[in-house]
C-alpha cells in the first residue's frame, strides 16, 4: 500500500502551505490540440466542454481533433445519447434533447480564480443514472471548489461525460471480438489519462487524483478500482463511492439476446458484418430501437440491457471474484450509503402484493441460480411487517402498496447495501476504508432515498452544515476525512463502536451525527452476499 500512496503523501508534503499569489489564472490554457478559454464566476474559473477525446459509434475513444484559434469553454458541451426514462406516472418520455451529440467526450473542470504556488489535488466526479442517462452537468462542483479556497485547501472538481445506454454498453460476441466492449468505461478511462496528461496546464497536480461518482458513478468507479489489462486503477489515489459498489458482472454472451434483438429491430441481420450494419443506421432510428429496451425504470428494475459486462480487457473477471482476492487499489476510500437505497428504485413493483409473487419476481430478474427455498429463505428474512420495511424507522407510516415496504427494503439490501458491506469486510483489512450512513429525509414515503445524501457532500445543509463537505475536501486533500477541527471524529469502518464492531458516520433528521455500527439486517445481507456468490461466482 506504501508504494502506491507515495507519490500523494509526497504532494501533500510539498503543497502543505498554500500561498496566493496576487494575480489571477490564466482563461486561457494551451493544449496540444488546441487553446481553451475559461470564464471568471465569483472565485473560480470555470472551463465547461473542454474536449478530452473524439468518439464515433461503436469505435474505440479516439484523441481529440485538432483546432486552429482559442474555444471559448463557456458552455457545457453536448451530452451523450442517452435512453427514454418514462416517468413514475408512466407518462412518455420528453422528446430528445437538441444538445445530444454522439461526438460527446467533453469534461468540465473548476479550478481556483487565484493561482497558487503549489499544483491542486484534484476530484473528479462520475454522474449517476443506471448506464442509460446522465451527464457532467448534472453535478455541479462549484460549490465544492468554493468551499476549499475559504478553508485554504483549494482543489480542482472536474466532471466528465461519457457514453450510455447501447453507445456505451452494448454486449455480445461481435462487441467482444472487435474490442470495443464496455465503451463507457473505457471512456472514463479516457478521461483519466487525459486529466494524468494536461491536469497541470490548469493547475492540476496529477498525483493526487480522487475518482468518485453516485450509483452507475460510483459502481464505474469501483469498477474501476480492480485490476485489469487497462491498468485504470494507477491512474488516481483514492476513490469516493456513493451509493454504487460492483454488484453483478454478467458475461458479455448473456448480453447476446440483446444484440441480436437491436439487430433484428434495426433490419442488419442480413448484413455480413452486423456492428458495421448498425453502425451506419441512422441516429433516430437507432434511438427508437434503444429507448424500447430494458431500462431500470421499468418492472426488470435491475436487470437492466445496457451495463458493463466482463470482457477480458476491462472487467477480466467477475468482479466479486477480484474483490474475494483482493485484485483491486490498495489505497484509501469512502464509502457512503442511504438508509432506503430500494424506495425509489422499487416503485415499477407496486404490483407484487404477495409473498409468492416477490419470490417469482427475485426467481426471474435477480436471483436466476438461486433455487426456490433458498429465496423463499431471504424473502422470509425480509417480513411482511411494514414497521420493519423502508423507510427504516417510520413504523407503519408510508406503505403506498401492499409489499412496498418489504420489497424496498430487500431489493436496497440486495443491489446497494449488501454489495457495499461485501467490499468493506474485504477491503477493510487491506487499507484504510471509511462508510457512512445519511438517515437524512423521513419524512416521504422514499426516506433517505438512492443518493439523498448528495446535499451533504457537495452543498452547506441546514441540518449538518459543511461537516460532509470538509471530511470529503479533508479526503482530496489528505486521504483521510478528519482534520482537528472537525466537530466528530470519523473512525475507519473497522473500528469498534458502541454497537459492534464496525463503525458508520450516521447523519440524522435531528441534526446529530454520530457514530453507528454496520450491523443492521445482518442476518438477511449474509444470504445475500451467499447467494450474490453463488450467482455470479460459483464458488460458494
Amino acid at each position: 500500500m506504501l508504494p502506491k500512496l507515495l507519490p500523494f503523501l509526497l504532494g501533500i508534503l510539498v503543497s502543505s502551505e498554500f500561498s496566493f499569489a496576487e494575480t489571477h489564472s490564466s482563461d486561457v490554457v494551451s493544449l496540444p490540440y488546441g487553446k481553451f478559454r475559461g470564464s471568471l464566476n465569483g472565485n473560480v474559473t470555470q472551463f465547461l466542454g473542454v474536449r478530452y477525446g473524439h468518439s464515433e459509434r461503436f469505435r474505440l475513444p479516439a484523441d481529440p481533433i485538432p483546432f486552429d484559434g482559442v474555444h471559448n469553454a463557456t458552455a457545457y458541451g453536448p451530452f451523450c445519447p442517452i435512453q427514454a426514462i418514462p416517468s413514475l406516472g408512466g407518462e412518455p418520455a420528453p422528446p430528445p434533447d437538441p444538445s445530444i451529440s454522439e461526438d460527446c467526450l467533453t469534461l468540465d473542470i473548476i479550478k481556483p480564480s487565484v493561482r497558487t504556488s503549489r499544483r491542486l489535488p484534484v476530484f473528479i466526479y462520475i454522474y449517476g443514472g443506471g448506464f442509460n442517462i446522465g451527464k457532467s452537468s448534472d453535478n455541479d462542483l462549484k460549490p465544492l471548489v468554493e468551499r476549499s479556497i475559504e478553508r485554504g485547501e483549494p482543489i480542482i472538481g472536474i466532471t466528465i461525460n461519457h457514453r450510455t445506454t447501447a453507445f456505451g454498453f452494448l454486449p455480445g460476441k461481435e462487441v467482444a471480438d472487435a474490442g470495443i466492449s464496455n465503451l463507457g468505461l473505457r471512456d472514463q478511462i479516457f478521461a483519466l489519462k487525459w486529466i494524468k496528461n494536461h491536469i497541470s496546464a490548469f493547475g492540476g497536480d496529477p498525483s493526487r487524483v480522487i475518482l468518485g461518482g453516485q450509483s452507475s458513478g460510483s459502481v464505474s468507479t469501483s469498477y474501476l478500482t480492480l485490476d485489469n489489462k487497462q491498468n485504470s486503477n494507477s491512474l488516481f489515489h483514492g476513490a469516493f463511492m456513493q451509493s454504487g459498489t460492483v454488484v453483478r458482472s454478467p458475461p458479455q454472451s448473456e448480453g447476446q439476446a440483446d444484440y441480436d434483438a437491436l439487430v433484428n429491430t434495426l433490419n442488419c441481420a442480413a448484413a455480413q458484418d452486423t456492428l458495421d450494419c448498425l453502425r451506419t443506421v441512422p441516429f433516430d432510428s437507432f434511438m427508437a430501437a434503444v429507448n424500447n429496451t430494458r431500462s431500470q425504470a421499468l418492472y426488470n428494475t435491475f436487470d437492466i440491457a445496457w451495463q458493463p459486462r466482463i470482457d477480458g480487457d476491462v472487467i477480466v473477471q467477475n468482479a466479486w471474484t477480484s474483490i474475494r482476492d483482493g485484485a483491486y487499489a490498495k489505497f484509501p476510500i469512502l464509502s457512503p450509503i442511504c438508509d432506503d437505497e430500494g424506495t425509489i428504485v422499487v416503485l415499477p413493483l407496486l404490483n407484487i402484493t404477495t409473498t409468492e409473487e416477490l419470490v417469482g419476481y427475485l426467481r426471474s430478474y435477480l436471483l436466476q441460480n438461486a433455487s426456490p427455498a433458498q429465496v423463499r429463505e431471504l424473502v422470509n428474512l425480509y417480513p411482511d411487517d411494514p414497521a420493519q420495511g423502508s423507510p427504516f424507522g417510520t413504523g407503519l407510516d408510508f406503505q403506498i402498496a401492499p409489499e412496498y415496504k418489504r420489497i424496498a427494503s430487500l431489493i436496497g439490501d440486495l443491489e446497494l447495501i449488501s454489495p457495499r458491506r461485501f467490499f468493506l469486510q474485504h477491503a477493510s483489512p487491506r487499507q484504510n476504508v471509511w462508510g457512512s450512513l445519511s438517515k437524512l429525509g423521513k419524512t416521504t414515503e422514499f426516506g433517505a432515498y438512492h443518493t439523498s445524501d448528495t446535499p451533504v457532500w457537495f452543498t452547506n445543509t441546514t441540518v449538518v452544515g459543511y461537516m460532509g463537505m470538509d471530511a470529503l475536501l479533508n479526503f482530496v486533500n489528505r486521504l483521510d476525512p478528519n482534520s482537528p477541527s472537525a466537530k466528530v471524529f470519523w473512525p475507519k469502518w473497522n473500528s469498534p463502536s458502541k454497537e459492534g464492531n464496525t463503525s458508520l458516520l450516521t447523519f440524522s433528521d435531528s441534526g446529530t451525527v454520530n457514530i453507528t455500527a454496520d450491523n443492521f439486517r445482518e442476518e438477511g445481507m449474509a444470504l445475500l452476499n451467499f447467494l450474490h456468490a453463488n450467482e455470479f461466482l460459483g464458488v460458494l
